[in-house]
């Protein structure tokens, strides 16, 4: 899929939880592709909060797409998974909703998110941590071709002390091209 596209379909889903005023953070392969300007990716999610007092962040984005032509629901009741279909182009892009909490961080916030395109993604920090969590159960090449760009790339931007350290070991024992920017995060913070 074009990463163009999955960029303007995450810029028009935007559009509509902030007018609601829903806080969100797209996730996926589609952040490496944006940040190294590849012109193909396949992988796009987009993570709502919800909480204590608030709806849950299925029924939150129900009400921010109610009114738009150019989204519809579409669920899966029998895997609890909800997905948004975007018609502004065909193919349709689908976007899959997460949970804030469930996938990434509880909270969405200046903290955990940051902007590619004017487009709220998650900080490269969550972004890596999250794909961790992902690639130890799934061990899917996509995700870990992600960790490793992530790494090389932006390594200086990483926060240690929000990384699953046991699941980064095993991950650079899998990839040992890892362990130099890995072992480069660390040294940072024992400076």
């Amino acid at each position: 899929m074009d990463t163009r596209r999955l960029l303007e379909a995450a810029t028009a889903l935007s559009a509509l939880l902030r007018a609601r005023g829903v806080p969100h953070a797209f996730y996926g392969s589609v952040m490496t592709a944006a940040l190294a300007n590849l012109p193909h990716t396949d992988d796009i999610a987009c993570i709502i909060e919800g909480g204590q007092h608030q709806a849950h962040p299925f029924r939150r984005l129900r009400e921010a797409v109610g009114t738009s032509d150019d989204f519809t629901v579409v669920t899966s009741p029998w895997t609890n998974r909800l997905h948004v279909s975007y018609s502004g182009f065909i193919p349709a892009i689908e976007i899959e909703i997460l949970p804030a909490g469930e996938t990434g961080p509880r909270r969405l916030d200046a903290s955990t998110t940051m902007k590619i395109y004017s487009v709220p993604f998650l900080t490269i920090s969550e972004f890596l941590r999250q794909k961790l969590k992902v690639w130890t159960n799934s061990r899917l090449e996509r995700d870990s071709r992600d960790i490793l760009f992530v790494l090389a790339q932006f390594w200086n931007r990483i926060d240690y002390n929000r990384m699953p350290e046991h699941e980064m070991e095993c991950f650079v024992e899998c990839y040992p091209s890892a362990a130099v920017s890995w072992h480069a995060v660390k040294a940072k913070y024992r400076a």
